[in-house]
């Protein structure tokens, strides 16, 4: 709401995004893929009888958790706009600032694929970037909102 009672001529919600959870891309095919079912964890509730960490209704893996948030993500950025831009001027979107490769993300992988990764980013898919370059390309975008 207020948001939408701003008086900036170019109003934006941006959620971070990522390509794992498009299957259209590389990143999105390295299992597990993301895959949100027949959303069975959702309806089985966090507590109930039939309840799942999962919104598939399988069981926890961290790699698909974090594919899965970002499919969300990125359809509640889309449905956001779709509902609420027309009235409010709001734009939605989801930005994949680039692969950040070193982050804790990948803490539980075994250490050659810690050591291996960063760099099969940077110099083979050319997707890698900096801790400190996605936050600017995440800055810019917000930056350039209220030029």
């Amino acid at each position: 709401e207020d948001m939408g009672k701003s008086d900036y001529p170019s109003k934006r919600l941006i959620i971070v995004g990522s390509i794992t959870g498009n299957t259209n891309t590389l990143a999105g095919n390295v299992p597990p893929k993301a895959n949100l079912g027949d959303l069975r964890g959702l309806a089985g509730g966090l507590n109930g009888l039939n309840s799942s960490s999962m919104i598939d209704g399988g069981d926890f893996d961290g790699a698909k958790a974090y594919k899965d948030s970002k499919v969300c993500n990125m359809l509640t950025m889309q449905e956001f706009h779709r509902r609420y831009h027309e009235e409010t001027g709001i734009t939605f979107a989801s930005l994949y600032p680039g692969c950040i490769a070193t982050t804790g993300l990948f803490r539980e992988h075994i250490p050659l694929f810690r050591t291996l990764f960063p760099p099969f980013q940077k110099y083979i898919t050319k997707g890698y970037v900096s801790e400190d370059e996605a936050g600017k390309r995440l800055a810019q975008v917000m930056r350039d909102c209220l030029d």
